[in-house]
């Protein structure tokens, strides 16, 4: 069978836009994730928790996310990503709002728990739609902006912390949590200004409308770029079974879980749920460990961009295997700083945490999500996106949940933990190398074509 040929597109305004748009969801994403570091000890203060259920109410956000990545493929097939973006965007609203006025544990929970469902959801959809609307050259870029916009939501969330701690004396947390309403009424708004995905259209057999999208969205040879999208659906719709786990998709399978193991193990959510707590352990007072925060978040956003710039021309799994290597480096510097008598102190965790982050956004943090899309064919692609989407989520929330309790306030404790992680990243390193196909610069349908899918 011919290879088939994704069509160039002759302007890029509406893709970009669009794109844009749905990243959005990305910024709430990494608000919403990074926010809960500042309010974490108010909150364990407040409520009176003890280290167990200190840790559970900060996974709670992360259990609700295990829960919105699992069920958001299957309404995005049957309702379209827009509608489901949509709903993604009030869930943040509500849980922003609710999180900030409630006065009891158990209504923080639910709404957090709430927020978790977007951020879960969001994780599977925001790039399946922009994967979707995305020419081959462009789509590492566009899908790359998905992990901006967390970095971005992430440094604004420390930022926001930062300040709001310094001129709120009462009550200070429920304006960091409360603040998060204003960019997810936003995301709300602009939601309604996106095309419907084509290949969506496509498998809902509207075939005018995915070639007047196409056209809109700038193709140069809409007929032949449907055909193209139609193909492959067809081969797909004539297959035997659905279902996700079953031996033809058994490498993107392995892939998707694979990257999502790591890019937990690497203890990412740990240091972003903590970084406070971790900077306090290593000497430093509560106000300067908040501003060191806001140096993670800077160092995340600045290496996030730089792998954005360079994810079409380098490739994955390049990215991949100089991340591996870099993190093994700084986490071990980490680990180092902390353990013995005589700690090296909050200077040296500073600059192994700075490094850690720079490789990680430059790699892990930049690749994930655009591998994962990009690995799947479409019939069962939502389905590979939660997959992918869910086993992350279900590593964040149990290394988030036990980070707390294993460490406590514990210095060896703490350097044991970072030589756990140094260990999962040089792991990594080897399995990338040894499995890990490239995927740069070719489209979705000669990806496929590649996994004899």
């Amino acid at each position: 069978m011919a290879q088939p040929v994704e069509q160039p597109v002759k302007s890029k305004t509406l893709v970009v836009r669009s794109a844009v748009i749905a990243a959005l969801g990305g910024l709430l994403f990494g608000f919403d994730t990074a926010v809960i570091s500042g309010a974490e000890r108010s909150i364990q203060e407040l409520f009176q928790l003890d280290g167990f259920w200190h840790g559970f109410t900060v996974a709670i956000a992360l259990i609700g996310t295990v829960v919105g990545s699992l069920t958001g493929g299957k309404p995005a097939d049957k309702y379209g990503r827009n509608s489901v973006l949509m709903a993604i965007a009030v869930l943040y609203l509500v849980s922003a709002l609710g999180s900030a006025l409630t006065s009891s544990w158990i209504g923080f929970l639910i709404f957090r728990f709430i927020g978790g469902l977007g951020v879960g959801a969001s994780s599977v959809i925001g790039p399946m739609y922009i994967a979707e609307i995305s020419p081959a050259a462009l789509r590492g870029r566009l899908v790359g902006l998905f992990q901006f916009n967390i970095v971005l939501g992430i440094l604004l969330a420390f930022l926001s912390n930062y300040m709001v701690a310094s001129m709120v004396t009462t009550d200070a947390w429920r304006w960091m949590l409360g603040i998060e309403s204003a960019p997810a009424l936003l995301f709300l708004v602009l939601i309604f200004l996106l095309p419907s995905s084509p290949r969506w259209l496509v498998l809902k057999n509207r075939r005018e409308e995915a070639a007047d999208t196409l056209a809109r969205l700038g193709v140069a040879d809409v007929g032949a770029q449907l055909k193209v999208i139609e193909e492959s659906v067809y081969s797909e719709q004539h297959l035997q079974t659905e279902r996700l786990f079953v031996k033809r998709l058994r490498v993107p399978v392995m892939l998707a879980i694979l990257i999502a193991f790591f890019n937990q193990f690497s203890g990412i959510n740990a240091i972003m749920y903590y970084a406070p707590r971790i900077f306090e352990i290593a000497g430093l007072d509560h106000a300067s460990a908040l501003f060191q925060s806001v140096a993670i978040g800077v160092t995340n956003l600045v290496f996030t961009m730089l792998a954005m710039s360079i994810i079409d021309k380098v490739g994955r799994k390049t990215l991949l295997l100089i991340g591996s290597a870099g993190t093994v480096v700084s986490l071990g510097l980490v680990s180092t700083a902390f353990f013995g008598d005589e700690p090296a102190g909050g200077a040296v965790v500073l600059v192994g945490l700075l490094g850690f982050i720079a490789f990680f956004a430059a790699s892990q943090g930049a690749v994930i999500w655009v591998y994962i899309s990009e690995i799947f064919p479409n019939r069962t692609r939502a389905k590979g996106q939660t997959l992918g989407s869910s086993t992350h989520w279900i590593l964040a929330a149990i290394i988030s949940w036990l980070f707390p309790v294993v460490v406590g306030g514990d210095r060896m404790a703490t350097s044991y933990a970072f030589a756990f992680f140094t260990l999962m990243m040089l792991l990594q390193g080897w399995v990338v190398w040894r499995y890990f196909p490239e995927t740069k610069g070719k489209s979705l349908e000669q990806i496929q074509e590649e996994f004899g899918l």
